[in-house]
């Protein structure tokens, strides 16, 4: 099988990663909370498909909404879609458990091994990332997670705030971090931050994406 993404040879003095699509094979699941709320607001269906859902990876449900309005002349409230997406997503865990990404977890495991620190910066609100964590198995492998909702409004990715954050509460240089990511917009942030970054492939589309 083709590994998801290359781990980089140099060790770093802190590794900063996104969740969904990056440790957790969540996008999946997302994608299906996404478009049972926008139907639900009359988006019409050939919006928001898989493509243009991955181009929008990593920033916030709020920031998405927002986005799709303005390029498609829509006027979907953005925190009431948002918030019944993230209703949508939580309520799908209850019947799914999400695989782990194997190459970036296992990373994860030898950095802690190392007393090396490391760090989620995602664009997911803390109890959807929690959710996540706890259905893969894999929340106690992080003390930091940090969230839109610790930066300034407008402030998540492709914004570097989100990284500089995790790297702060990490006490390590931003110029020492490297970000694992799998959208352009995290990749985008982790430029701005002035990180190392490595891209992790993403899922295949849906079977009814085809």
């Amino acid at each position: 099988m083709t590994p998801r993404v290359l781990i980089p040879a140099h060790t770093y003095g802190g590794y900063i990663f996104d969740l969904d699509g990056t440790l957790v094979d969540s996008m999946p699941t997302h994608y299906r909370a996404w478009r049972m709320a926008l139907a639900n607001h009359g988006c019409p269906p050939h919006i928001f498909r898989w493509a243009e859902f991955n181009a929008h990876g990593g920033m916030a449900a709020h920031d998405i909404v927002a986005d799709l309005n303005r390029q498609y002349g829509l006027s979907m409230p953005h925190h009431v879609v948002a918030d019944e997406k993230r209703a949508n997503y939580a309520h799908l865990l209850h019947t799914t458990t999400l695989p782990i990404i194997p190459e970036t977890v296992d990373l994860v495991r030898t950095l802690r091994s190392r007393s090396i620190p490391c760090a989620i910066g995602t664009g997911s609100a803390l109890p959807g990332a929690l959710a996540t964590l706890e259905s893969a198995g894999i929340s106690h492998l992080f003390d930091i997670i940090i969230t839109p909702d610790d930066v300034p409004p407008g402030r998540g990715k492709p914004q570097p705030d989100i990284f500089l954050l995790a790297a702060q509460r990490m006490g390590v240089s931003p110029t020492e971090c490297i970000v694992f990511e799998d959208a352009e917009p995290g990749l985008r942030a982790a430029q701005a931050a002035g990180m190392a970054s490595a891209r992790v492939a993403p899922a295949p589309p849906p079977a009814e994406e085809d």
